[in-house]
């Protein structure tokens, strides 16, 4: 039962991918969570579909209920889960809390802010394929691709900042529910170097329990 949590563009999506290869466990992000709840029609996921469909944000205890819901599910019992970059307040924090969720380890991937507006504002999008690229790190090869990428309207150095500063005005906060199980790791690694600090940190963390 393992929670990442880390600042936008921190690679917390490939970390992820490798926590769910290495240990077999769930990936679960909030986004896919309510989009399921939607369309499966559950009383959270028709809860939930009101305020989208306002275009208002879902209330913390909407996406607890939708949190809840689905850890009770038999993949996750039988194979554990990943929490991806939630909790991200105090308040769903205390409702994780609350509905009985415990998590095995709490992994935060540290990167300074510099960094992250460097991923941020040079990444961008291949209308066609979906694929993402990065003008300083992994540029496209082919100049036809590189002609048609998109940058997506909240990428901007403006807009990252502002992210930033929600981000770090709540992490503090929500590390304090999790300091006996937490564990910092830098994340300006190599994405395979990071994984397998990571590697480390959460059997060591499982180990503690069994």
């Amino acid at each position: 039962k393992i929670i990442l949590g880390g600042p936008p563009a921190s690679g917390k999506g490939t970390q992820c991918e490798m926590i769910k290869e290495n240990f077999g466990v769930v990936h679960l992000s909030t986004g896919d969570m309510l989009r399921a709840a939607v369309a499966a029609k559950t009383a959270v996921g028709t809860s939930a579909k009101e305020y989208m469909d306002a275009g208002k944000l879902v209330p913390d205890e909407v996406i607890i209920g939708v949190v809840k819901d689905r850890l009770n599910e038999s993949d996750c019992a039988e194979k554990g889960w990943l929490l991806d970059g939630f909790p991200r307040t105090r308040a769903q924090a205390d409702a994780l809390s609350e509905a009985g969720v415990t998590a095995d380890c709490f992994v935060f991937l540290n990167v300074p802010d510099s960094a992250l507006i460097e991923r941020v504002v040079g990444r961008r999008t291949d209308p066609e394929t979906g694929k993402i690229y990065h003008m300083t790190f992994s540029p496209p090869a082919e100049e036809e691709i590189l002609a048609r990428l998109e940058q997506r309207s909240d990428d901007t150095e403006e807009k990252v900042k502002v992210r930033l500063e929600q981000f770090h005005a709540n992490i503090a906060a929500v590390k304090g529910c999790y300091t006996d199980i937490a564990v910092e790791v830098d994340g300006t690694g190599k994405p395979s170097d990071v994984a397998s600090v990571i590697d480390i940190a959460i059997k060591e963390a499982c180990y503690k329990k069994a």
